[in-house]
């Protein structure tokens, strides 16, 4: 059965299954350990469902270059100039056909332990997500694993010229290949050779990628000629697009059921058409979210480009976190709906992931708490789906120097790490939180009482209504610090009230005469506003509610949800 509303849950095993206590900076896989396929069981898997988790987001999968391999499996070690950090980028692929050896058990059966996950996600009731990374791969990409008749990119490549459509990477004719000092310095007894140039992944149409390049990686071509005008050349279908499209087809047959598709915005959106009409043709109910971050490209995205949810980055989350650090006003949070011109429903959102600084950090809010307001304000202000990351309900902060990560706020995804919050609900793969701090364990239930009502009607289904521009009055209603909205579906309607202030807020909450129109609330009526939470019930006329307000107190850092029944 579907699940109307996704609610996403993104891990890298790397780190979630690492139980390595007192892993070293720079650590080698022999050192710091890693997590495995295997290590996901059926227990963590029962736990995290529990969260309301209806899809699982492996992070990491698809095999990537990484610094010490397995020769031994025919896995040759990658060169350490151009790879960051020695676990490597999960965005710098080596191998779209294979997956990470190091979260193998046995390195023969990779693949299988791979399948066996899948079919584990799915015993427990909840599908699998895996990135697809479509702009840009390794410098060293070359496929072991491909199907017979497959060739490599850039296998039938004409090097000698900056553009051509038939070819699947961009060159720099004549020039090799030469990494800044600020990058060689690291490994001065290495050597990379790479002529002619290839393009960097980052739009770097240069031979000389710097280190905040994405140096580790090398452009893909789809057709567009960047250097002359961002010409299109679609006819015939590019090489590239049929490559990708096998790779899509490759993975969705092994019972994927979505991907993740990075960078989307950097990747035509004619071919995204045509790909997604492609795989959705023998796989229609795969989803497709892609990570987009132009607000300018979401229409194109959404309606030409067929995906089913973007990034919503740089309008809730950018809004939400300044709200939370107390930067902006809680008010600004009704530009992020108002500028998005219905669009809201396909956007995903999120307080955390693998790109962003945790909220437990002193980058974001430091305390998670903070946060709450935000977390239920991301699942019920549209029908749209929301993600939290692994790590996130356990106040994991991300300040580790791990080795190629700085202490940045965020969790490494280029080291041999761990997570030291989570694998005090892992026990050592218990997965049964006896290690939590009991602050922990109140932010893993605050999370859990937060998306249990992820599934209700006017949540999925309803209509949405900013009653923000009827309480202005700061006498009585705190807008800098309090956003209240409804939610509503012919038989159910929803009151949603967030604070994000440290203290209780005393407030006069008014439901607008044209919103009881709306939700189709006859008048003269007492209403009965029914609180989800304590099932305590307040009563009032509809003129009481819409010119005097409901009045109420929500303590700093939480919500209120009401029911409205007439």
């Amino acid at each position: 059965m579907s699940i109307p509303k996704p609610i996403i849950y993104q891990l890298l095993p790397r780190l979630f299954g690492n139980k390595n206590t007192k892993p070293v900076v720079d650590g080698s896989r022999s050192e710091n350990g890693t997590g495995k396929f295997n290590d996901i069981i059926n227990t963590a898997l029962q736990e995290i469902k529990k969260l309301g988790i209806t899809h699982v987001w492996y992070t990491g999968i698809i095999e990537h270059a990484i610094v010490k391999a397995y020769p031994d499996a025919g896995i040759p070690h990658g060169n350490p100039l151009v790879i960051k950090g020695k676990a490597g980028s999960p965005y710098a692929i080596k191998d779209y056909y294979d997956v990470n050896p190091d979260l193998a058990e046995d390195v023969d059966e990779r693949m299988q332990e791979f399948q066996n996950l899948v079919a584990r996600t799915h015993q427990n009731d909840m599908k699998v997500i895996i990135d697809f990374v479509p702009n840009h791969l390794a410098r060293e990409y070359h496929s072991d694993a491909k199907p017979e008749g497959i060739s490599d990119f850039g296998d039938q490549d004409d090097g000698s010229k900056a553009f051509s459509a038939t070819n699947n990477f961009y060159y720099l004719p004549h020039q090799q290949l030469h990494l800044s000092d600020e990058i060689r310095n690291r490994f001065p007894n290495t050597d990379y050779q790479e002529y002619p140039a290839k393009a960097t992944g980052n739009d770097q149409f240069t031979a000389h990628p710097q280190l905040n390049d994405w140096y580790e990686t090398v452009k893909l071509n789809y057709g567009v000629d960047y250097q002359n005008g961002h010409s299109a050349h679609f006819d015939p279908i590019p090489d590239t697009w049929l490559k990708m499209k096998d790779i899509l087809l490759f993975w969705a047959k092994k019972e994927i059921d979505g991907f993740r598709c990075d960078m989307a915005e950097m990747v035509p959106v004619e071919f995204w058409q045509w790909v997604i009409g492609e795989i959705k043709s023998a796989f229609p109910d795969i989803l497709f979210i892609a990570e987009v971050y132009n607000p300018y490209l979401y229409e194109t995205y959404i309606k030409n480009g067929k995906f089913d949810y973007l990034y919503d980055k740089v309008g809730l989350y950018d809004t939400l976190k300044g709200v939370i650090r107390g930067e902006r006003a809680a008010r600004d949070i009704s530009q992020c709906w108002q500028s998005l011109n219905n669009l809201d429903e396909y956007m995903l959102r999120f307080l955390e992931n693998h790109d962003e600084q945790r909220i437990a950090s002193p980058y974001f809010a430091s305390d998670p708490i903070k946060a709450l307001p935000g977390m239920m304000l991301s699942l019920c202000m549209h029908r749209g789906p929301v993600m939290i990351y692994s790590g996130q309900e356990f106040a994991e902060t991300g300040m580790e120097i791990s080795g190629y990560s700085g202490s940045d706020g965020r969790s490494t995804i280029f080291d041999y790490w761990n997570l030291p919050e989570h694998q005090k609900w892992m026990n050592d793969g218990r997965f049964d939180g006896e290690l939590l701090s009991d602050r922990q364990k109140k932010l893993q239930t605050a999370y859990h009482d937060i998306l249990k009502y992820a599934q209700l009607p006017a949540i999925v289904f309803g209509e949405f209504y900013d009653i923000m521009w009827q309480n202005t009055d700061s006498n009585i209603f705190n807008s800098d610090k309090v956003y209240a909205f409804l939610r509503h579906t012919v038989n159910q309607k929803l009151l949603v009230i967030c604070n994000f202030d440290d203290h209780t807020q005393h407030l006069q909450v008014k439901i607008p005469t044209h919103a009881l129109e709306t939700m189709k609330i006859q008048r003269p009526l007492e209403l009965c506003f029914v609180n989800k939470q304590s099932n305590a019930e307040h009563r009032l006329t509809c003129e009481e509610a819409s010119e005097k307000g409901l009045s109420l107190n929500v303590s700093g850092y939480q919500y209120l949800l009401f029911e409205i029944r007439n």
